[in-house]
């Protein structure tokens, strides 16, 4: 798992070769990369939302307590490993008029390890000041898409020019995925909290 990792952020070109060769399974990427790199965003925003809190940035922090940052951050971990075979089906969808089309456990296998950048960026959730993890997901989305631009024509054996047009598809649906997702994440994170903006509505 760190091999392809460091790879990936080093060298892209290089080691989505050493990952087309390898083949692998659905169960052994969650098992050895997806389940261990999802757990960074995870722990790192229950760590900020329960030891330090949401800030703006010089405003009041707003806490969850231990329990509900338990339950939720369980949701939030869930969440992330269905985005990432919803992403993955996606991926095959779209590839379905190229005449090398990959399997869909190999797309969701492809989509696992573009969300490597993802993965890293939630490790800046550990001290939650809102502009700064902004910040750290806009960089992770562009790293993402390079990784995604790199890696679709070898990929999917097809020419640069096409994979530019599936890629560039590819990542603006993803970029909705992820503001779903990271407004469940708000949403979800707030909840434990009287300052909810959910709960405003029961007031």
């Amino acid at each position: 798992m760190i091999n392809h990792v460091w790879g990936l952020i080093h060298h892209p070109d290089k080691e989505w070769r050493e990952i087309n060769k390898e083949h692998e399974s659905v169960s052994h990427l969650y098992l050895h990369h997806v389940l261990w790199m999802a757990a960074i965003p995870v722990i790192s925003t229950f760590i900020g939302t329960t030891q330090f809190g949401w800030t703006f940035g010089g405003e009041e922090a707003i806490k969850v307590s231990f329990m509900d940052g338990l339950g939720l951050g369980a949701l939030f971990y869930a969440l992330i490993l269905v985005a990432v075979a919803m992403v993955g089906s996606l991926i095959h969808w779209m590839a379905r008029n190229f005449p090398n089309r990959p399997s869909r456990h190999e797309c969701i296998v492809f989509a696992g390890y573009i969300a490597t950048p993802m993965f890293l960026s939630g490790i800046f959730a550990i001290y939650p000041v809102i502009w700064l993890c902004l910040l750290a997901c806009v960089a992770g989305v562009v790293y993402t898409g390079y990784l995604l631009y790199r890696g679709t024509p070898s990929f999917l054996g097809i020419s640069h020019k096409q994979g530019f047009i599936l890629s560039s598809t590819t990542l603006g649906v993803g970029v909705l995925v992820l503001e779903a997702l990271l407004a469940a994440v708000v949403l979800l994170w707030s909840l434990g909290s009287e300052h909810s903006i959910v709960w405003q509505f029961f007031q």
